[in-house]
């Protein structure tokens, strides 16, 4: 299993299992049996790294003092070999819900010293809730081995223990955040507002050799994890990130460090806390000696995503060093206490982005006051309006902050991505092609319109500090304007012409071809094929050769890039080389939108990625495995798993029927169309019988014939066979051709179910034995031809895109008011005629009259 089809699988079998609990509360049992089968998992391999073999851990047990010193010193726990997970599995029916108790009461006795703030009660809701699981010990057993069946198929050999877990654990995270609807703000951040967040970030710190970290509303931790993966693009040691994290409520806070200990982070650089952000401040000091070792916390970025306006306690807040050179928030919204907090904690070269509602820009009273010295003191860097509905549980409008300890440059850049979405669902979310575009405007500093402004500090006070982003930014559509001349007279106005100038920039001949000028403000339309004379153009021929001689060798880059080194490349590196390519050949196309194309490259590699990860950690050779294919079938009233053919690890088999297995699947195919041309005749002749006919008993459920009249039909042919033949259109003839198409799908379908089979085992045989120059053409044909092939197709768009504009300005105007007059002129008349033919009694006559007058008056 891929790591979809493995996610996909835990949450069906997690609805399944869930019963009266809530998807909120199953996922801390799910998620921390996950986190325990980990902790197992890793010492097995740290233990056969070590060299102990398989006897050897069998050995391992609590008494046993110089190994759990041993593994607490290198892992931080110790798990002895009966409450390894892998022994829960091997107990199978004598495995019991005292188990589990036992193992994570002595997981809590056995952490190093050093390690327990890290692991200490990170079990805790597991271990207090597993009496929900059930009503008695039994159920519960019943219930707990149910999950460890499931959880036990997660991979957890080589690389994959961080990657596949990881993707599962957020997957999870993911699902149960949109089943749990407000509930979900507690813990999650969308990942694609984490991952806009953390590119923003990374940036900032790219030229780094370490980096410290810090989310002082930690929820989930996705945030610290997707900034720690993007800063880890740009530095060779990953194990350089120091990771901070302070979360208020318990069992989020669990999930903090469960996630971070997933991730491979080792456990010396996680530093973790569960407390009040408002109320108590990071102390970073030894508790056996807390004002002598106190070291005030300046990290390099700080991130968060508080909960948005909740109350706050501000009594003696005055002297805080956090709010004192900024002013207080009142009571009522702490939205700024957040920000005040993150901005404090960063150092002089810093940066933080927070998550906040929209408000923040533009509220007055105390929050104006804070907004005001925040920008005379030169803080606040960029503001980005995100899509509203992007977060679970809320549909408000938010922003993301970007702020600095210290600035070069007095302005702010204001950004109004709030129209670069995609719908899911409920919810709005951004695509790959949106973080790129707000990403690369952040560092770039860039003024586009409708989309991002620069604004000097002095425009900023002239708005009295305000920030709300229309007052800088009109992300707004142009409204429709009408030409009076035009509209009266026809022609298309030349203004309006001049709103296309970017496609004539890019063809400079090709308005003269489609206009001629008839006034310095009006033209008309030469052509009667717009989109004829717009392809065939020289101009337009230019620029498509320009982009396909651009693109022409860009399958060859790929191959090199992809297929070359497939064992080799550094997957988190390289779509950022693939992209950076990209734009190289596109910076010289006119009208091809970059992130258009960016998205193409996007979607394609989420898909490569995943192949290249289980060629990475599986071997070449997993291009040449097939898996059996597992589905859900309902048997005596249960849910099993059973084997419904095969599937490949990696070549999908409809791919290597089309490139090798060519002619067996067109024989297929053709029967297949025969199989729906017969359904098509069969229906045909069905419904030309008269109703009489079908309720004759001569046709069953409009579907099959009688067999009595079809054997009536047969005889009397017989009896006449040498005197004439049966109309084409006779009830017989119909009938017994009903007859002959249900003989021949009859054994059509035997025929093609025999065909699919040996075709589907034939296709399995040929993965199997597939040459190493085989698989490479495979791979390019499922990575590389279909983006090519998507890449090309860019400078058609651009064509329909101009001759649809074209045309629906020629239409526009061509129906003049006159001629509008003159069809209304008509219709009355028409209508002042038909009302003469009309009767009626005395009243409705004299409406009618009057009507009739109304209408004389209008012409």
């Amino acid at each position: 299993m891929n790591k979809q089809q493995l996610a996909a699988k835990i949450w069906e079998s997690a609805n399944q299992m869930r019963s009266k609990i809530e998807a909120n509360e199953y996922k801390d049992y799910i998620l921390g049996f996950i986190f325990y089968k980990y902790l197992s998992d890793k010492e097995i391999q740290f233990a056969k790294k070590e060299g102990l073999t398989e006897e050897d851990i069998a050995q391992l047990s609590e008494e046993d003092s110089d190994s759990v010193d041993y593994f607490k010193e290198n892992l931080g726990y110790f798990i002895a070999y009966n409450d390894l997970f892998s022994t829960w599995i091997k107990i199978g029916k004598d495995f019991d819900v005292s188990h589990v108790r036992d193992a994570l009461s002595a997981f809590s006795r056995l952490i190093s010293p050093d390690h327990k703030q890290l692991f200490d009660g990170v079990f805790d809701t597991l271990q207090t809730g597993l009496s929900k699981l059930g009503d008695s010990a039994a159920s519960q057993t019943k219930a707990i081995s149910q999950l460890i069946q499931l959880i036990k198929d997660i991979p957890m050999d080589g690389k994959q223990d961080y990657d596949v877990l990881g993707f599962v654990y957020e997957y999870l995270i993911g699902m149960f955040a949109a089943n749990a609807g407000k509930k979900a703000g507690e813990f999650y951040t969308p990942h694609e507002v984490s991952l806009l967040m953390s590119e923003i970030v990374a940036h900032h710190l790219k030229n780094k050799k370490k980096i410290q970290i810090y989310d002082p509303t930690s929820g989930s931790g996705s945030l610290l994890i997707n900034i720690g993966n993007s800063v880890a693009k740009h530095i060779d040691d990953e194990n350089s990130i120091q990771y901070y994290a302070q979360e208020l409520k318990k069992n989020t806070y669990n999930l903090t460090r469960m996630n971070l200990v997933m991730r491979g982070i080792i456990p010396n650089n996680i530093h973790t806390r569960n407390a009040d952000t408002l109320e108590d401040d990071w102390p970073y000091f030894d508790e056996n000696d807390p004002v002598g070792s106190y070291k005030l916390l300046h990290v390099d970025a700080v991130v968060s995503n508080p909960p948005y306006s909740q109350k706050w306690d501000s009594d003696n807040k005055d002297a805080d060093p956090r709010y004192a050179r900024f002013g207080l928030a009142p009571k009522t919204k702490a939205d700024y206490v957040f920000l005040l907090h993150d901005l404090y904690h960063i150092n002089s070269k810093g940066i933080m982005t927070i998550v906040l509602p929209h408000g923040v820009l533009f509220r007055g009273g105390e929050e104006g006051v804070i907004r005001k010295n925040l920008i005379e003191q030169n803080h606040i860097d960029a503001v980005i309006g995100l899509p509203a509905n992007i977060f679970f549980g809320t549909g408000i409008p938010t922003v993301i902050l970007v702020l600095k300890r210290n600035r070069v440059n007095t302005d702010i850049l204001i950004v109004d991505a709030s129209k670069g979405f995609i719908k899911v669902g409920k919810n709005n979310k951004l695509r790959a092609s949106d973080i790129k575009k707000i990403t690369d405007t952040v560092i770039k500093r860039e003024t586009k319109p409708k989309y991002s402004n620069l604004v000097s500090r002095d425009d900023i006070r002239e708005n009295e500090y305000n920030l709300n982003i229309p007052r800088y930014v009109d992300s707004s559509e142009n409204a429709e304007s009408w030409d009076i001349y035009a509209s009266m007279f026809g022609g298309i106005p030349q203004k309006e012409l001049c709103e296309l100038d970017q496609y004539w920039q890019a063809f400079p001949a090709l308005r003269e071809a489609l206009f001629s000028e008839t006034s310095s403000e009006q033209a008309a339309l030469k052509s009667d094929d717009v989109k004829n004379t717009i392809t065939h153009h020289a101009d337009v021929k230019e620029f498509t050769n320009t982009y396909l001689a651009s693109f022409g060798d860009f399958d060859a880059f790929l191959k090199n890039e992809l297929l070359a080194q497939a064992e080799s490349v550094n997957i988190s590196k390289q779509e950022a080389i693939l992209s950076k390519e990209l734009f190289v050949r596109l910076k010289s196309i006119a009208l091809i939108d970059k992130y258009e194309a960016y998205q193409l490259l996007d979607d394609s590699w989420l898909n490569i990625a995943v192949d290249l990860e289980m060629i990475q950690t599986e071997g070449f050779a997993v291009c040449k495995q097939v898996d059996p294919c597992m589905v859900m079938k309902k048997k005596k009233g249960k849910e099993e798993e059973v084997q419904e053919g095969w599937i490949g690890h990696i070549m999908p088999f409809e791919l290597v029927q089309k490139t090798y297995l060519n002619n067996e699947l067109v024989e297929l195919q053709q029967s297949e169309n025969r199989l729906v041309a017969i359904s098509a005749e069969y229906e045909e002749i069905i419904d030309s019988l008269s109703e009489e006919e079908k309720e004759a008993d001569t046709i069953k459920d409009d579907a099959f014939v009688n067999a009595a009249v079809i054997k009536e039909a047969k005889q009397l042919r017989a009896e006449i066979k040498q005197k004439a033949l049966f109309a084409e259109d006779a009830y017989e003839t119909k009938i017994l051709t009903v007859d002959k198409l249900i003989a021949e799908e009859k054994q059509l379908k035997k025929a093609v179910k025999i065909e699919t089979d040996n075709l589907h085992l034939l296709t399995k045989e040929t993965i199997e034995n597939l040459s190493d120059k085989q698989v490479d053409e495979l791979l390019e044909c499922k990575w590389i031809s279909p983006l090519v092939s998507d890449l090309n197709k860019l400078p058609e768009m651009i064509i329909n895109e101009l001759t649809s504009k074209v045309q629906s300005l020629a239409e526009k105007y061509a129906t003049t008011y006159a001629d509008v007059a003159e069809d209304i002129q008509n219709t009355e008349k028409s209508l002042s005629g038909l009302i003469d033919e009309l009767d009626g009694n005395e009243f409705d006559m004299r409406g009618l009259g009057e009507f009739k007058s109304f209408l004389n008056d209008e012409l």
